[in-house]
């Protein structure tokens, strides 16, 4: 399943008279600029909280690259510096944080913003101080606040994630929807992709937005299952998703339960307990399980099963940050956030999937196109991905599986 945003292609953008200007930043500059001291990078993870799960695993994955690279005698014979501050899965803790790497450590980009809450007061504070800010965090708001260019999500934004579950659902019949999302800084724009995409088609759509830190969810499920749905929509995360999946399943509810994938997880699994999770989809973004990045991910991290797309996205960070150092010549949050929608993306560059390689072609001359584990690693100017492919899954016992 592949969803689209209509708005036009970086690489339309390129091809456009708009794009002679990018023709000089296009040549590769690794052979005509030198970076003077080391590359400073800043890792704002999720290392507690409710993105605890993935941020020390994110900051590891990063933390490896930059690692080899400096094996191999750094960029430009600079030594890459990577500094990681956790924010706590908290805005107030993500202000204080991005503020250490940006004020302390002089980073000139900070990468793995897993949340929208974190992603929201920090990326103002990254663009006021010309620093890229390379996010997971999935609220569409972000692409819409000023940024100036120096915001870059590597996630699929919820409003073609909610398009995709509701593609899901009308393909199965469903003609009355509901949707039961936490309260974070996504739920209207999951709410607003679903809703734009089957109210059109006649399908009916209601929804609740809970207080995700409860402990209980009846009033809710109540709430939900009054208005007779066939389709129900879990927009929330691991434990509070379980919790509403036990109330309906003690409720007899037999429509259709899809989660996005921040909500239908092994966790989740565990918490509903086999019964009460058993036959629930979950239809997520896909990575690039075929790409020459997936592949080396693979190999560098030791996982041979199927690569979380958590993991994926912050290695697709750390090499687009270092590749666009190296071709710009500049350790510098302008130079970055440009020259990753240019140069090392560029339509007729050699394909790469991992920074070694890049820098050899870089250093040899030539163009060069990443290609990510994650995703192509397009960006809008807006920051967000042009489009996005889709895997359903579903929870067959007590294990998901590819449906």
């Amino acid at each position: 399943m592949k969803t689209t945003d209509t708005t036009i292609s970086r690489r339309t953008l390129l091809k456009t008279a708009a794009g002679a200007g990018a023709a000089v930043m296009m040549a590769p500059a690794i052979a005509r600029a030198e970076i003077s001291g080391p590359i400073r990078i800043g890792g704002l993870m999720s290392l507690t909280g409710a993105g605890g799960t993935w941020g020390p695993i994110m900051a590891k994955v990063q933390q490896t690259v930059v690692d080899q690279v400096n094996a191999a005698g750094g960029i430009m014979g600079q030594k890459v510096e990577y500094f990681v501050e956790d924010d706590q899965t908290n805005p107030d803790a993500g202000v204080l944080a991005v503020r250490k790497l940006i004020d302390v450590d002089k980073v000139c980009a900070v990468t793995g913003v897993w949340s929208s809450a974190v992603a929201m007061p920090t990326l103002p504070i990254c663009w006021q101080n010309k620093v890229a800010m390379l996010a997971i965090a999935a609220s569409d708001t972000l692409a819409t606040m000023p940024h100036h260019g120096y915001f870059i999500r590597t996630y699929v934004p919820v409003s073609l994630q909610g398009k995709a579950i509701g593609e899901f659902g009308l393909k199965r019949g469903a003609k009355n929807f509901y949707a039961m999302l936490a309260q974070n800084p996504f739920s209207q724009s999951m709410l607003k992709g679903l809703k734009d995409d089957v109210e059109p088609k006649g399908a009916k759509v209601g929804s609740v937005i809970y207080d995700g830190t409860k402990t209980s969810f009846r009033s809710e499920v109540d709430q939900a299952l009054r208005t007779k749905p066939d389709f129900i929509m879990l927009g929330g995360y691991p434990q509070d998703s379980a919790s509403i999946v036990k109330d309906l399943y003690r409720a007899g509810f037999e429509g259709i339960i899809c989660g996005f994938g921040t909500a239908i997880t092994q966790e989740f699994i565990n918490a509903a307990g086999a019964k009460a999770a058993e036959g629930i989809y979950t239809v997520f973004p896909s990575v690039a399980e075929t790409s020459a990045a997936y592949k080396n991910l693979q190999k560098i991290t030791g996982v041979k099963g199927v690569l979380d797309t958590n993991r994926c996205q912050s290695y697709d960070q750390i090499n687009l940050v270092l590749l666009a150092v190296a071709a710009s010549g500049q350790a510098t949050g302008e130079a970055i956030q440009k020259t990753i929608r240019s140069t090392i993306g560029g339509p007729d560059g050699e394909p790469v999937g991992d920074v070694m390689t890049g820098l050899k072609l870089l250093s040899e001359g030539k163009k060069i196109n990443y290609e990510g584990a994650s995703s192509n690693c397009e960006f809008l100017p807006n920051g967000n991905l042009p489009n996005a492919y889709f895997k359903t899954m579903q929870i067959k016992n007590g294990v998901l599986v590819v449906v």
